[in-house]
């Protein structure tokens, strides 16, 4: 649906994002602040269980965590 693919379950991927926690209310495509003191990681790793390994679960740490469980996608858009 969002032309999106093999995004869940490799590794975490670090997003752009600054964290916040989400509005109560209905929002598409919710943007964090412009700063902040942690990062945002989506889509589980090959060491969690299937429950974690989707798009919508997130957590966040600070950016300069490293760790095997996470990485980065780059994406050209057209």
């Amino acid at each position: 649906e969002l032309g999106l693919y093999d995004m869940s379950g490799n590794v975490f991927e670090w997003c752009n994002d600054w964290y916040e926690k989400y509005s109560s209310n209905s929002v598409i495509n919710p943007k964090g602040p412009v700063n902040g003191s942690y990062r945002v990681l989506r889509g589980g790793s090959w060491n969690n269980e299937a429950s974690f390994c989707h798009v919508a679960y997130r957590l966040f740490l600070a950016p300069e965590i490293q760790d095997i469980y996470f990485g980065f996608r780059i994406v050209l858009s057209e």
